[in-house]
């Protein structure tokens, strides 16, 4: 094995890439923002780019001046992307999380050059995906070509993360800190209260799922008196830290990767990412292991933790669009919704405050026209707003209703109970 990595610059790196072909970019915090930058800098030298990302952060690939030269094929959308997607430049692919790897597996979507970032190699030749491990993994596996943007700023994490220096054919060094997210001073008393209601329902021995954002936040600053908690998620931020330090969590009633906290990305502060380097009970693993309910299952207890836009009042979760406008993704929602509905004990929750921030009702008698719904109301079950918490599974549609209306802002509920009347008598 080649034991050490020439590095290249940027322009030169980018040679490998040829028009009309396909390019995989890593995401969320070990987004390559020196290489994309170069890459939107130097777009008069390619035509038709079909650019497949999940998450990006750090970047802007809104630039209508992009059309022609790059298409995106976004498979969960973020505001790097949003307008493109929503725009004659790009498009999003509705997929489950844990399913992406098998478009490059099976070469539905094929990737002629993947863009990573990197830690540094170790003396054995090996560097870290970091951060992310989710869909980068595949890529790299599946890609004709792989251009790393080797940066020291990214944690080395175990699991999963590991790539052999032989696999990559151009490498840029870099150093930048990895885009940050905190969600510390945007939670409201909303999102506080349904983290106390949320963290009610999580019992001792839970295997927990949580995002990112107010709400996970919420949640996670009231375990404190939990005991024995463990972490099997799509994705976990800052929150858990403290409470990996306090013993809270110790993932010792895990049955899958006992002793771990088993993650696909990281996406939060330098703290989090300091955390992460080189500490073997933090698991970097690939989606389709670490979001397929088969092994979700498998843990006691699983308690996911997910969002949404809107919930009609038969239990249709809209997570992923306002009507038609395609403002996030499928993501692992309905993953980790499954695996915990047939986890022993488990517990699928949907968290959302009970308006917008406009004071829009966010539980609807029906769903925008055009809305995705992402959740649907065969799979739903516990649903948590500021006013409390209700369990929908086993219910009617009536049943439900009333239950939902109770969940609602007090200024709607009157308004919503005539549509349920209409709709049910």
């Amino acid at each position: 094995m080649n034991m050490s990595l020439e590095y290249v610059n940027a322009e030169d790196a980018l040679n490998l890439i040829e028009s009309n072909s396909r390019i995989f970019l890593h995401g969320s915090a070990a987004t390559p923002i020196h290489l994309i930058n170069k890459l939107i800098e130097n777009k008069a030298r390619w035509k038709n780019i079909e650019l497949v990302s999940i998450t990006l952060q750090g970047v802007n690939l809104n630039d209508p001046s992009l059309a022609g030269h790059f298409y995106i094929n976004s498979l969960f959308v973020s505001e790097s992307i949003r307008k493109a997607v929503n725009a004659n430049f790009g498009d999003y692919t509705p997929v489950f999380l844990s399913e992406i790897p098998l478009l490059f597996s099976r070469g539905i979507l094929p990737i002629d050059v993947a863009i990573i970032q990197v830690s540094p190699p170790d003396s054995n030749g090996y560097c870290s995906l970091g951060t992310s491990v989710d869909i980068a993994k595949s890529a790299v596996k599946y890609a004709k070509k792989i251009i790393a943007q080797v940066n020291p700023y990214m944690p080395r994490v175990h699991g999963d993360a590991f790539i052999s220096i032989d696999q990559i054919d151009k490498a840029v060094w870099v150093e930048d800190a990895l885009p940050e997210v905190s969600y510390a001073d945007k939670t409201t008393p909303a999102h506080q209260k349904i983290g106390e209601i949320v963290a009610e329902l999580i019992e001792d021995g839970a295997t927990l799922q949580l995002g990112i954002g107010s709400i996970p936040d919420a949640v996670l600053s009231n375990l404190y008196h939990h005991k024995n908690l463990g972490i099997h998620t799509e994705m976990f931020s800052d929150g858990v830290i403290d409470l990996i330090k306090n013993g809270v969590i110790n993932n010792s009633q895990k049955k899958i990767v006992n002793g771990s906290c088993v993650t696909s990305f990281m996406l939060g502060t330098r703290k989090l990412y300091d955390f992460a380097n080189d500490n073997p009970i933090i698991k970097g693993m690939e989606v389709d292991y670490v979001n397929d309910p088969r092994i979700i299952s498998q843990n006691p207890k699983v308690t996911a933790i997910n969002s949404a836009i809107e919930i009609d009042l038969t239990g249709q979760v809209c997570s992923d669009s306002i009507g038609t406008y395609q403002y996030s993704g499928i993501g692992g929602q309905m993953d980790f919704i499954r695996g915990a509905a047939l986890s022993e004990g488990g517990k699928p929750i949907i968290a959302l405050p009970s308006t917008t921030n406009k004071g829009i009702s966010r539980i609807v008698s029906l769903l925008k026209p055009g809305a995705g719904v992402v959740t649907t109301r065969g799979h739903i079950h516990w649903v948590v707003t500021e006013y409390g918490a209700i369990n929908l599974f086993g219910t009617s549609m009536e049943q439900r209703a009333k239950a939902l209306i109770n969940l609602a802002h007090p200024d709607h509920r009157e308004e919503l109970s005539k549509q349920a009347h209409d709709r049910f008598n």
